[in-house]
């Protein structure tokens, strides 16, 4: 007979490679989705952007649950992904054109990848993960093929490093799992500082 599934946190985010990463650390969870303002603030810089949305997002969640029993009371998890090119954000591309600019920008440079991860319930903790990713020269052939795949259509930066974006990839220092969107050394510092079960053995 198979345990009763208890989910020990919320996360906040609909994103399924967020889902994917926690379901290899062994972490139960439910999730929701709160609507949060995705702008940047006039003069904040990415990190303080990213680390924010993070947490705006986990404590947009958590005040969703007050008023369920006090059982159901979890804490949330936020999380959010930027890649920045020089100091300009690079978000979701707006549009094809939109799409294809971000793409080309990125060829033949190094840009960072920022995660910021939260965690709320009466207390907060946020973590940083900053990663740095080399794309290969790409030609315009190549990016307008790997746009109409539609792998970049809802990502941030337009590509996916899990996805066929892997190949323009020429070299990584930082986080795997963070340029896909939850960097889980950090998440894992979290989760034991909230002593929230993970598996650590297989």
């Amino acid at each position: 007979m198979q345990p009763e599934y208890r989910p020990h946190l919320y996360l906040a985010s609909n994103s399924p490679r967020r889902r994917e990463l926690l379901d290899r650390i062994g972490v139960h969870y439910a999730w929701l989705n709160p609507d949060v303002e995705e702008t940047p603030g006039e003069d904040e810089s990415p990190e303080v952007f990213v680390l924010r949305l993070a947490l705006d997002k986990a404590r947009a969640g958590y005040q969703s649950l007050q008023d369920k029993p006090e059982r159901e009371r979890l804490p949330v998890m936020g999380a959010d992904t930027v890649v920045v090119l020089d100091s300009d954000i690079l978000g979701k591309p707006r549009s094809r054109e939109h799409g294809l600019e971000m793409l080309q920008s990125l060829s033949g440079t190094t840009h960072r990848v920022l995660t910021g991860v939260a965690l709320v319930d009466d207390r907060e903790a946020t973590r940083l993960s900053v990663s740095h990713v080399t794309f290969r020269e790409i030609s315009r052939a190549e990016i307008e093929r790997y746009w109409e795949t539609g792998e970049p259509q809802d990502k941030a930066g337009g590509y996916a490093i899990q996805g066929r974006a892997a190949v323009f990839v020429e070299h990584m220092e930082g986080s795997y799992s963070g340029v896909m969107g939850l960097p889980l050394f950090e998440t894992a510092q979290l989760l034991e500082e909230f002593e929230i079960d993970y598996q650590r053995h297989w």
